[in-house]
């Protein structure tokens, strides 16, 4: 059965191609979410005035990799208790969230969370809320890294390859 979970780590490029690389996660979007406003194109979420998130929509086989692996992997990806920033990117629009489509998910998601913030001495600043909106970017801005290798990415090049080799239980 396939899911959906959406997250927001940072600059999407980075996120979207980290969560590529991890086996059972079948698709991956690149767009805004949860902000307030109808006008939501990179020029304008960029202003940080529309309340958008960039967040990546994951899609999943959860036979093959379930949610509390998946979410186990996004706080490998992020510093946790940064609000609106993550590596030099700075903004609303760099929050980091968890979005959620299904009620099931909350009771793994308040799971994850508690095992991650017994590990941190500082409050854990990632917004865990239903999806309220999420809108695709333009196509420039998918696959990002697949079609500039050497373009901009907050996260280490080591990570991609930590994604590529992590398995279920191996955390």
């Amino acid at each position: 059965m396939t899911r959906d979970i959406f997250l927001a780590g940072g600059c999407f490029w980075g996120t979207e191609h980290y969560f590529k690389q991890i086996e059972g996660v079948l698709n991956t979007e690149v767009g805004f979410a949860n902000g307030h406003t109808t006008d939501h194109t990179y020029k304008e979420v960029y202003t940080d005035t529309t309340g958008y998130a960039e967040t990546v929509r994951i899609e999943y086989d959860d036979a093959v990799v379930d949610l509390e692996f998946l979410l186990q992997m996004f706080f490998r990806a992020i510093d946790p208790t940064s609000l609106n920033k993550q590596g030099h990117d700075e903004g609303t629009r760099y929050r980091t969230g968890v979005y959620y489509t299904s009620e099931d998910d909350l009771p793994v998601i308040k799971k994850v969370f508690a095992e991650e913030q017994k590990k941190l001495d500082a409050p854990i600043a990632v917004e865990v809320e239903p999806l309220q909106c999420f809108y695709p970017a333009d196509e420039s801005h998918q696959d990002y890294l697949d079609k500039n290798p050497t373009g901009y990415c907050h996260l280490p090049v080591e990570l991609f390859e930590f994604a590529r080799k992590a398995k279920k239980g191996s955390l």
